[in-house]
């Protein structure tokens, strides 16, 4: 496997299990904020980790370089990826449950595999459409997905999958020219001017001033594990095709809900277990099974 294949892989499951717990710990921290305050203390204090990074850790001719396309490109991640759909999810998130929105939220992977089939010339063969099949079912018996209990919420983030979806797309496109830290820096940083927008529109921006220390404690947490997603899931992204790429966050569901079942008394059923292995196959096809064992050395990455 080349190198760069491999680092963007790895980098892709490390994503994986940082959504897990990412997940897990969001469906505390925004039951007691408003979910688009949430949203944007998030979003805006992991922009200014991002940039404040590249400006210490990295060349600033990399940001003095940016062309027009490349801004108009950022923005647009910033607009579809790092706003929309963030106050739609977590809106949603308050209103569905967390088993029904986890699920929604993980079918993004057929959305990118038809778009990057569309437009980005990415190739599927018979074993990844064995995998998705796999992973889809898996993660409704994992999850427990309920049919029954669909309503605004689930809407909400469905909508929000759809354009994270599109983000992904347009993300891997500009991922060709830029580095995966400016790509997650713009998304933040435009993302963040436009929830901005929205929350001086409602005439919201004045509850920031009145969150209480407990609430900016969930912020923070939860700020650096966004932090560490932007990171590692657009690093690894540039080196590998999405489609390949987004399904592996699937196993994000797995991460969640061994925590769900840790903290509380609630077992394990035989559909969870059956889900948990289909979803672990359905990784294993979409990557292949040819590609599992050089995962596993040790040899030393290049860039």
């Amino acid at each position: 496997m080349d190198s760069k294949i491999k680092k963007g892989i790895i980098l892709a499951f490390i994503t994986a299990i940082v959504s897990g717990f990412s997940i897990f710990i969001n469906q505390f921290g925004v039951k007691s904020i408003d979910s688009s305050i949430f949203t944007f203390s998030k979003n805006a204090l992991v922009a200014i980790f991002l940039i404040s990074g590249i400006a210490i850790f990295s060349n600033s001719n990399n940001i003095k370089s940016l062309k027009g396309k490349h801004w108009i490109q950022l923005s647009m991640i910033g607009l579809v990826g790092g706003s929309i759909p963030f106050l739609l999810f977590f809106k949603g998130l308050q209103l569905s449950t967390g088993a029904n929105a986890a699920f929604i939220h993980k079918m993004m992977f057929i959305f990118v595999a038809v778009g990057a089939v569309l437009f980005l010339k990415e190739k599927l063969n018979r074993t990844m459409l064995v995998g998705a099949f796999l992973l889809l079912i898996g993660n409704g018996l994992l999850l427990k997905f309920g049919w029954t209990s669909l309503g605004y919420g689930e809407l909400m983030v469905f909508s929000a999958t759809i354009l994270w979806s599109a983000e992904q797309l347009i993300s891997k496109h500009t991922l060709k020219e830029l580095t995966g830290n400016i790509v997650a820096a713009g998304r933040m940083f435009f993302g963040s001017l436009f929830i901005l927008s929205y929350l001086l529109f409602a005439g919201k921006i004045s509850t920031i001033s009145s969150l209480t220390s407990p609430q900016l404690g969930w912020i923070l947490i939860t700020s650096i594990l966004l932090l560490a997603y932007q990171i590692t899931w657009y690093n690894g992204l540039k080196f590998v095709n999405v489609s390949v790429a987004v399904p592996i966050l699937l196993l994000g569901s797995v991460i969640t809900t061994i925590l769900q079942l840790a903290f509380s008394d609630t077992v394990i059923t035989s559909g969870q277990t059956l889900g948990l292995f289909m979803i672990l196959t359905g990784v294993a096809l979409n990557i292949g099974y040819k590609n599992i064992l050089p995962l596993l050395t040790t040899k030393k990455w290049t860039a």
